[in-house]
């Protein structure tokens, strides 16, 4: 095991010095009786030994009967059912597949505290949960907690490459991959495998969407290799996905076309699921990238996308598999100079007119914006678009556009402004937390996704407190109704312990991150201020004059592009009404929206009072000052936090503090210049 105790994220457990909780849970936690043998329930025994044994230094006995006169009980309600701890059948039957109970009891005079779950799966949950009791100090005797998730899928899509790259990757390489195989020592994967369960994370996929040629053959000659890594996740209660390219049959199979309507590759198809499916009985089936920025898909065939997922659903029904079909398509060789085609609109257009054509298994998963997960951007139509077809929530946890990992950017606060807008799509309170999960239009399918944030660094995350957006995202996906205070206080509480004066500060950094990144990044909505390619600094015009769609408009009387049903590109006419009204309104739109859906004047009043060209200046200003903020708060913490762990924040902080700077005077600068107002406070300009 690594020493660095940053490894250990959150699941770091700490003895306990405190001579009363010592003795509290000496008498409560130090006996672990479970019933059934499977290598889930396995597991939550493994960790709830493990885990009481470095908070406590006694390793828990295990048995199948209690010896002592308090307990921890650890089973599946069926089990359960046969003996004199059995849950209420109101309790069982409300469940879910994937609830869970922690509860006290008293049987025959001895005291214990039933860890249970529906399934296996959900007893391995349970367990992780009262661990999390236990790093805080939490009292033991009144238990009563019933949980059930939101979300029947609770994914991760890793964008790792069998080179050992990770596209999109700011802390490493890939732990999955190297040389072009699977790597021979899965202890790391071991470990995020606990990791993502201990957050209620159910499924992944394990490769790139960007299917290169090797990664192709995952499906076939490499598959022995992908069921090594199955078994890892398997032990953890997380279902196997690959992503896979839609041009296979012709690029490994032979064939001469991958139109989806073909005999021939619908047979070509069927056969690899059945020899997935025979090699990984439990195989959670295929994520696609099709039609998108050079990916082959059924348009090369004349084709559309409910003909290209259908078949491959086709293919895996038989098994109960699943295809989850990314909805980032757009045109990405746009012509800067044709302002009437607008990015914004590709996924709307593309999708809503094929509404109920794909099939029961099929899931399009579809970014939480319109573009492409900008600091600031508005929530994509296509939810609440779309009534009769299955949807996931994507989200990015790897930070491409938000520091990448350099900086402190804490992403919970986004999440939970997406997870609850209302889309009106059935009169109010259609949220999109309710849509994402299937439940507003009585979908079976649904859930959130997002992209991973880990490397093989030490601490995973190359920015030790980027570890908070892998545990807010698990935590999010589990319960969407969590606050994002209640997240960051569990988080903190779990990775640097309960001192007052640390979760009080460690909170205030991560709350306010967010904010302070946007204020020294793009203003007001308008997005894509950043270097091409690598989407890392300040570049006004990175994209402005470029194919992919991802304009400002500035010049010397103003900036913004008009989204507008009146007078620009339609876009905002793709929400229902009481969000379109909003958004086509100058003066109705939300100001941190306003450049994404308008082009104004740099002089144009914004619901604060101050001009646009006022704001740019004076939040980039502010936001670099409060970058340097961020290290003064830090510096309290010196002494009072494992050394290596301040340091390594420490670190990352000066450098963000600098590159605001950077940030704050390249955009002023470019602004002064194309709009010639000065800054009403005089500051320094370039």
């Amino acid at each position: 095991m690594i020493a660095d105790r940053s490894y250990s994220c959150w699941l770091h457990s700490e003895e306990i010095n405190d001579p009363t909780i010592r003795s509290y849970y000496m008498d409560r936690c130090t006996e672990i009786v479970s019933i059934g043998q499977s290598s889930l329930l396995q597991s939550a025994v493994n960790e709830l030994r493990s885990g009481i044994f470095s908070m406590l230094g006694v390793n828990p006995s295990h048995t199948d009967q209690p010896q002592g006169s308090h307990y921890i009980l650890v089973s599946n309600l069926t089990d359960l059912a046969a003996t004199e701890w059995a849950i209420d059948a109101e309790t069982d039957s409300s469940l879910g597949e994937e609830g869970y109970v922690l509860r006290t009891c008293e049987v025959e005079g001895r005291h214990g505290i039933i860890v249970a779950g529906k399934k296996d799966r959900s007893v391995l949950y349970a367990a992780f949960h009262l661990l999390r009791l236990l790093r805080s100090g939490q009292r033991l005797e009144t238990l009563d907690i019933r949980e059930i998730p939101a979300n029947g899928l609770r994914m991760i899509n890793q964008w790792d490459n069998m080179d050992g790259s990770i596209e999109r990757g700011y802390a490493g390489k890939s732990i999955f991959y190297e040389g072009n195989h699977v790597t021979t020592d899965l202890t790391r994967v071991r470990d995020y495998a606990r990791l993502l369960a201990s957050v209620g994370i159910n499924a992944i996929a394990v490769n790139n969407v960007n299917v290169h040629e090797v990664e192709t053959r995952l499906i076939t000659d490499l598959l022995p290799e992908v069921a090594g890594l199955a078994a890892v996740f398997r032990s953890y209660g997380i279902q196997l996905f690959l992503s896979i390219n839609y041009a296979s049959p012709v690029q490994i199979g032979g064939l001469a076309t991958a139109d989806p309507l073909d005999p021939g590759v619908k047979q070509w198809w069927a056969a690899v699921a059945d020899h997935i499916y025979q090699t990984i009985p439990d195989f959670g089936g295929f994520l696609v990238k099709a039609d998108s920025e050079y990916r082959p898909g059924p348009f090369t065939y004349g084709r559309d996308h409910a003909d290209g997922a259908n078949m491959l659903a086709e293919a895996l029904e038989p098994y109960g598999g699943l295809v989850i079909w990314r909805c980032f398509v757009y045109n990405c060789l746009q012509d800067w100079r044709d302002r009437s085609t607008d990015r914004a609109k590709a996924a709307y257009d593309t999708y809503t007119q094929h509404d109920g054509q794909f099939r029961k298994n099929v899931i399009l998963q579809i970014k939480n914006g319109p573009m492409d997960f900008q600091v600031r951007e508005p929530v994509s139509p296509l939810f609440g678009g779309m009534t009769a077809t299955n949807q996931m929530l994507e989200l990015q946890i790897t930070q491409e556009y938000t520091g990448q990992q350099r900086h402190l950017c804490y992403l919970v606060p986004q999440w939970k402004e997406i997870l609850e807008f209302d889309t009106y799509a059935e009169e109010q309170g259609s949220t999109i937390a309710d849509i994402a999960s299937g439940s507003l239009y009585g979908r079976p399918l649904g859930g959130i996704v997002a992209v991973s944030n880990i490397g093989n660094d030490t601490n995973w995350t190359g920015h030790l407190l980027a570890q908070a957006n892998l545990y807010g995202f698990g935590r999010l996906t589990w319960n969407p109704r969590l606050t994002s205070e209640e997240i960051t206080r569990e988080w903190i509480e779990l990775t640097f312990g309960v001192a007052p004066q640390v979760v009080a500060t460690v909170s205030r950094m991560l709350l306010n991150s967010w904010s302070i990144y946007e204020n020294y990044t793009a203003p007001l909505g308008v997005g894509w201020m950043v270097n091409s390619g690598h989407h890392y600094g300040p570049n006004v015009d990175g994209y402005e004059y470029s194919k992919w769609g991802t304009y400002h408009f500035a010049d010397c009387h103003g900036i913004g592009v008009d989204r507008t049903i009146r007078s620009g590109t339609g876009y905002a006419g793709q929400y229902h009404s009481l969000n379109a009204e909003a958004y086509e309104s100058i003066e109705a739109c939300p100001d941190e929206l306003l450049l994404f859906f308008h082009h104004v004047p740099y002089t144009h009043q914004l619901k604060s009072g101050k001009t646009v060209i006022q704001h740019i200046y004076d939040s980039h200003f502010a936001g670099a000052s409060q970058a340097q903020e961020l290290i003064e708060a830090w510096r309290t913490l010196q002494g009072k936090l494992d050394e290596n762990q301040h340091q390594q924040v420490s670190m990352r902080l000066e450098a963000q503090a600098e590159h605001a700077k950077e940030w704050r005077d390249l955009i002023n600068t470019y602004f002064y210049r194309k709009s010639g107002i000065p800054d009403a406070e005089n500051r320094t300009i370039y």
